[in-house]
């Protein structure tokens, strides 16, 4: 059942009303990875960043992709589903690229407004986080240095 208006009055079952509105462009998600990932390669060059931090946004945004990805085929299946929860804190914690690209090849979660705020938040608050690593390790080289992974890759 609708309503005159097609943006967030769709309503279900219960006759609540969705939180469901017109996605963002996705030119502006492939714009915003874009220009983080032209970013992120020069602050990894130019601050000399330890390598677990590109790591660590490898492998979370893998786990973000696939996440999105069981969370989708979940919901079509009428599985349980992903929570929305680890959706965002595997984006916060550096997943957010990879859930970025999941969203646009699965076209999930673009829709509903409540998580696209969040998700949009959670990728500001990492964003900030990595400028402030890249602060700290312009002001204070080796300080991130994590002394138990060097001595792994040396021998």
């Amino acid at each position: 059942m609708t309503t005159g208006s097609s943006r967030s009055t769709h309503l279900d079952v219960g006759d609540r009303p969705r939180d469901m509105s017109k996605p963002l462009p996705s030119t502006l998600s492939w714009t915003v990875l874009l220009v983080f990932i032209a970013a992120f390669a020069v602050a990894c060059l130019a601050a000399d960043l330890p390598l677990w931090i590109p790591v660590l946004y490898l492998v979370m945004s893998v786990v973000g992709f696939a996440a999105y990805g069981v969370d989708k085929s979940a919901a079509r299946a009428g599985r349980r589903r992903v929570s929305e929860q680890t959706l965002l804190t595997v984006g916060v914690l550096g997943g957010w690229p990879g859930a970025l690209i999941a969203q646009q090849v699965f076209r999930h979660k673009t829709r509903k407004r409540s998580f696209r705020r969040m998700f949009w938040l959670t990728v500001l608050i990492n964003v900030a986080v990595f400028a402030a690593l890249v602060y700290v390790a312009m002001t204070k080289p080796g300080v991130l240095d994590l002394p138990f992974l060097s001595a792994l890759m040396k021998g």
